[in-house]
């Protein structure tokens, strides 16, 4: 497993946040293991409620942890809210052929928080997303949306792409992963 730094956007910079990692793992049974943790003034963060675990669209206008796997025919967005809603899109390529993915197992979330640090973690069944995943080596970008409590908004990701936050540029999808998981 392996701790990824994440860095917020120098355009949305969030001054209650003192640090952000995500530990990924992608397990030779083919799931994907990724815990994001939050350290700082969490109490100033908008945490959204917990809800009944469910698919949602939209989740990134508010507090939301995502996750971008790319492999020859496109690429797939994860996105894991802290209600524990989640969602998970396939793009033929660059912003372009979005479908909803609805043939996959919903993903595990599990939230822990306190007045100092907020954790998600998120496990993705991979297995069933596509052959071409259990068994090639793929490249991930890690990125999440923080909404403050007064409604601002911050972009973090391991890597930004030049220019406004964007979480789908392929500058991105800086990490690899193996089919034995590997980073």
């Amino acid at each position: 497993m392996q701790t990824i730094p994440l860095n917020s956007h120098p355009s949305t910079p969030c001054e209650l946040i003192r640090r952000f990692t995500v530990r990924v793992q992608k397990t030779s049974d083919g799931v994907l293991a990724l815990e994001y943790t939050v350290e700082g003034d969490v109490a100033g963060l908008h945490i959204p409620r917990p809800r009944a675990a469910r698919r949602t669209d939209g989740l990134w206008r508010h507090t939301c942890f995502e996750a971008f796997l790319m492999h020859r025919e496109g690429y797939y967005e994860f996105n894991f809210a802290p209600s524990s809603e989640w969602a998970v899109y396939h793009f033929e390529s660059y912003r372009d052929g979005m479908s909803v993915i609805r043939q996959a197992p919903p993903p595990k979330i599990s939230l822990r928080l306190d007045a100092y640090r907020l954790g998600l973690n998120a496990m993705i069944d991979l297995n069933g997303l596509s052959t071409e995943i259990e068994s090639a080596t793929l490249s991930l970008a890690l990125s999440a949306v923080i909404e403050e409590q007064d409604g601002r908004l911050s972009y973090w990701a391991f890597k930004h792409a030049p220019g406004q936050p964007d979480f789908h540029h392929p500058d991105g999808f800086a990490l690899r992963l193996d089919s034995a998981g590997n980073n």
